[in-house]
């Protein structure tokens, strides 16, 4: 894993592009309706259950890691918006668009307006991308 030497960000690999800053979560959820930001813990409380993890707050969206970026999520009045990375495309209701940015790296927009949106199909894709953070869906020569 690489530092960034200015944020003291980690990273999978060195010198990985970023914008260093250093957000505070607080600001994503002030003034949001009891609903979202109870939606934002119903969402975190689901990635918890995937492993340990980094929470990063981020300039525009909030990121999720273990090695490597695997969900963000931007808070909106009455709802999430966010992906989550996979190591295959998976056409799903609950995807409204995938962009495909590697054979190993694909982005699963979603929208979670409900806390039944967070259902156990849901859960799995999420437990799928956590995989894809640990970087478990890559030869283990390419992990370094």
């Amino acid at each position: 894993m690489w530092k960034c030497p200015d944020c003291h960000r980690r990273f999978a690999n060195r010198r990985q592009s970023h914008f260093c800053g250093h957000h505070d979560l607080a600001a994503h959820l002030q003034g949001k309706p009891a609903a979202t930001r109870q939606l934002y813990e119903d969402f975190v409380a689901a990635v918890q259950a995937c492993g340990p993890v980094v929470i990063l707050p981020e300039k525009t969206r909030i990121a999720f890691q273990v090695r490597m970026s695997f969900a963000a999520v931007m808070i909106r009045s009455a709802h999430l918006v966010g992906h989550l990375v996979l190591a295959a495309r998976h056409e799903r209701p609950c995807f409204h668009k995938i962009d495909s940015l590697s054979p190993h790296n694909h982005v699963h927009h979603f929208r979670i307006g409900q806390p039944m949106d967070l259902s156990a199909e849901f859960r799995r894709w999420l437990a799928a991308a956590y995989a894809v953070g640990e970087q478990r869906n890559l030869p283990s020569h390419s992990r370094g």
